[in-house]
């Protein structure tokens, strides 16, 4: 067990406040000290590493230079947030990182007012920091607002929709491209950082207005020249082009770790900039901690783990995740049809869609964090005779939902859509969860909605998937393991909207879409104990519903309890809906829904969290007892 790291210089600091008393001399050491005390803390509860190692100087930089929170500095997608939190008055609860009632993995408006916006989505610094500009000029404020973006982020088009806007409204707004990974940028080294300090300075400004100036007494083809002189010679230098078509002014490249580098840009952008202006900083992900820097995807995201060594505390899987599931499948089925291709928007691995690629690398296709176009691209391929698999979380594939509506589901296209993470998904909260899909799909014409109940069923709804082209179908399926059945080499195609009986009772029926049938099994044995006789039935389809087997459920039961891991809306939602319309509420059933609660679960240990939403054994039995009356709940309680 590694001791804590000695941090004499960050124990002062309880702010930024308090930062910005010592001397510019210090902040090197302050930086290494928040850097040893950020990864001690992930040690512990885990998150994401790599992110946060990689803005420490500019971190420190930001809040030593600008007035926080006054000056609104947002972080984008706020994975590299943990430093700014411990120096945010956050250090004493930063070992509560995602742990349930402590500090939320990105930032978040109602824990502290150094977070001017909440972000665990990507690319929406800029669009936010310019709302937050124009309403700073419209109050007659003078405060500064900081968009920090990374390199990743910057692919999606919102960035360069904010980018556009912000240009011609001309709203003073400072954005940092935390470059970590791309190669635009020319060598950093001492002349660059010489030629960012310089353009970013009064000198430079004075002159190039002053040659503007001379420039508008100039005939206008003449003009036009010598603006673009000036700008063919500056880009040259530093690059910058493609963000000064967009409008803004371009400064850098900087060593985003090199302090002398960072301060005086940061002090000159601060003190002359009266429009939008974009520096450039350059930095490594994982810095300063050697297995983050030497790993593929440098502690991105980690369990707990030993400081010294950095070997991650992970358990020990006792069946395959549900993603590699899929994604096993999905090249088992490639390897029998030449026309099945993968889409990920920059999520590989998570999707399982590297393993894909891996088989077939010309058939797989990541477009970046670019939901949007992952979606269209994919109706496209469609159009072409291919059968486009877009992998996306069920969080993230709610930023392309004007595509699939418009592009996908009104065309007919067959488009599959494999969901992962749906349902909850423990320490990152209520961003991640997987909650709406089933609502915002299913109430699409012609759309096809599945869930897998556990890993066979998932290998059946991939074959499913490929073999449907009638139109858009998607199967959602959770985050983590199986449940521990022997998966057939390959899936069977399942027939399009029919469920089937898992278990036959006479008295209660719990009717599952999704993974929480082990749960609904459970709860039968439990049902059954107590003298009530349960059948348990997979719905497997969400649309199209199953009409036969809702009929048969309801004549034949006294009690029905649909159960999902999705929001109000949804399966139950359109089950309620079905049976009124077949007039089998009107003969005395006794129905409840059971679906995550109307509120946005913070984060916490995914058990817990069921528990709390009543989406476990015990919560789907109260149900039960509470649509027979409170009597049989209370005698099976003291029974």
């Amino acid at each position: 067990m590694t001791s804590k790291p000695s941090t004499p210089l960050l124990d002062q600091i309880n702010c930024p406040a308090d930062l910005r008393q010592f001397e510019e001399t210090d902040l090197s050491q302050i930086a290494e000290e928040l850097r040893a005390e950020m990864i001690d803390a992930v040690s512990v509860t885990g998150g994401h590493l790599g992110a946060g190692l990689g803005v420490v100087e500019l971190t420190v930089a930001l809040h030593y230079v600008f007035n926080t929170p006054d000056d609104r500095l947002i972080w984008d997608v706020g994975h590299q947030c943990y430093p700014h939190k411990i120096l945010t008055e956050r250090r004493d609860r930063i070992r509560t990182l995602r742990q349930g009632n402590g500090l939320s993995g990105f930032t978040k408006r109602s824990e502290s007012p150094y977070d001017p916006f909440g972000a665990a989505h990507s690319s929406t610094s800029i669009s936010a920091g310019l709302g937050m500009s124009v309403g700073r000029d419209l109050a007659g404020r003078d405060n500064n607002v900081i968009s920090v973006i990374g390199d990743g982020a910057m692919s999606a088009g919102m960035a360069y929709e904010a980018m556009n806007n912000a240009g011609h409204l001309g709203s003073r707004l400072i954005v940092i491209l935390n470059d970590n990974d791309m190669s635009i940028a020319p060598p950093v080294g001492a002349m660059s950082a010489y030629l960012a300090k310089l353009v970013s300075g009064p000198t430079y400004q004075s002159l190039r207005d002053a040659a503007k100036n001379i420039a508008k007494n100039l005939p206008k083809p003449l003009q036009e020249k010598a603006a673009r002189a000036e700008e063919y010679a500056r880009g040259f230098w530093t690059g910058g082009t493609l963000f000064e078509e967009l409008g803004f002014y371009y400064v850098g490249p900087v060593d985003g770790h090199n302090l002398e580098h960072l301060l005086p840009i940061l002090k000159n952008v601060r003190d002359t900039h009266h429009g939008p202006v974009l520096i450039h900083a350059v930095t490594q992900k994982g810095k300063g901690y050697a297995p983050a820097e030497g790993a593929k995807d440098k502690y991105h995201g980690v369990a707990k783990f030993d400081v010294v060594t950095g070997k991650q505390s992970k358990p020990k899987a006792n069946a395959p995740s549900y993603t590699n599931v899929f994604a096993t499948s999905l090249v088992r089925e490639a390897q029998d049809d030449e026309k099945v291709v993968a889409i990920t928007a920059a999520m590989p691995d998570g999707t399982g869609v590297d393993l894909f690629q891996e088989a077939f690398p010309t058939r797989t296709f990541d477009v970046g964090i670019a939901e949007q176009h992952a979606v269209t691209f994919a109706a496209g391929l469609a159009t072409e005779g291919f059968k486009p698999f877009t992998a996306i979380y069920s969080t993230f594939l709610q930023r392309a939902y004007d595509q699939v509506v418009h592009d996908v589901a009104i065309q007919g296209l067959p488009v599959r859509f494999p969901i992962d993470r749906a349902g909850l998904v423990g320490a990152d909260g209520a961003t991640h969860a997987g909650a709406f899909d089933t609502a915002y799909l299913s109430c699409l014409p012609g759309f096809v909605v599945m869930a897998a109940a556990d890993e066979v069923e998932l290998r059946h709804m991939v074959a499913t998937a490929v073999a449907y082209d009638e139109g858009p179908i998607s199967f959602r399926y959770p985050r983590g393991e199986g449940v521990g059945l022997e998966l057939p080499e390959r899936g069977t195609v399942l027939e399009i909207g029919k469920g089937v009986i898992r278990r036959e009772g006479t008295k209660v029926a719990l009717l599952s879409f999704g993974g929480r049938m082990s749960e609904c099994l459970a709860a039968a044995d439990e049902l059954d104990a107590a003298g009530l006789s349960t059948t348990v039935a997979d719905a497997r389809f969400a649309k199209p519903l199953d009409v036969d087997l809702l009929t048969r459920l309801a004549r034949e039961h006294e009690v029905l309890v649909t159960v999902e891991e999705g929001s109000i809306g949804g399966f139950g939602s359109h089950v309620l809906s079905q049976l009124a319309a077949l007039g089998l509420l009107d003969n005395g059933l006794k129905i409840r829904t059971v679906t995550l609660p109307d509120v946005y679960q913070d984060q916490d240990k995914p058990d817990i969290l069921y528990k709390d939403a009543g989406l476990t054994c015990e919560g789907i039995m109260k149900q039960v007892f509470l649509a027979l009356g409170q009597d049989h709940l209370g005698s099976f309680q003291r029974a």
